[in-house]
């Protein structure tokens, strides 16, 4: 069993669709039309037969509290590895993303949390393959 599909509810398919390309950089894999919403997946463009991100219409009535509820207490609702989070990070501060929390080093990872202006907080993580090391 493996994982080869997740989602991420969106206000707005096309302009989370903007962020998720031309910010963070991710690759169109499906944008198939399903009257008035889309069947629209991104993946990595390293990885481009890799795990697919929905990014899913929020209009089911359960989303909204759901996700309101998730960023008031700061949680992020989905996390994407990076390689170099100082650079990333400057990089999309640069480009206009806000961060709600800037890079953070809690030992066995730094990490840092954005808003994708569709709804959530993106967490942006580089493990310290160091850390586990010594386990």
């Amino acid at each position: 069993m493996r994982i080869t599909l997740t989602s991420v509810f969106v206000d707005d398919q096309r302009a989370a669709l903007a962020f998720y390309t031309e910010l963070l950089g991710f690759t169109v894999k499906h944008d198939v039309p399903l009257g008035d919403d889309y069947w629209l997946t991104v993946v990595a463009p390293e990885d481009p037969d890799g795990v697919e991100l929905l990014l899913e219409p929020s209009g089911h009535p359960a989303v909204k509290p759901y996700r309101d509820a998730l960023v008031e207490d700061g949680i992020p609702l989905l996390v994407l590895s990076v390689d170099d989070l100082e650079a990333e990070h400057a990089r999309l501060v640069e480009s206009g993303v806000v961060f709600t929390q800037p890079p953070t080093d809690i030992g066995t990872a730094v990490l840092a949390v954005l808003d994708d202006t569709c709804g959530n907080l993106v967490q942006l993580v580089q493990p310290k393959p160091e850390a586990f090391a010594a386990q």
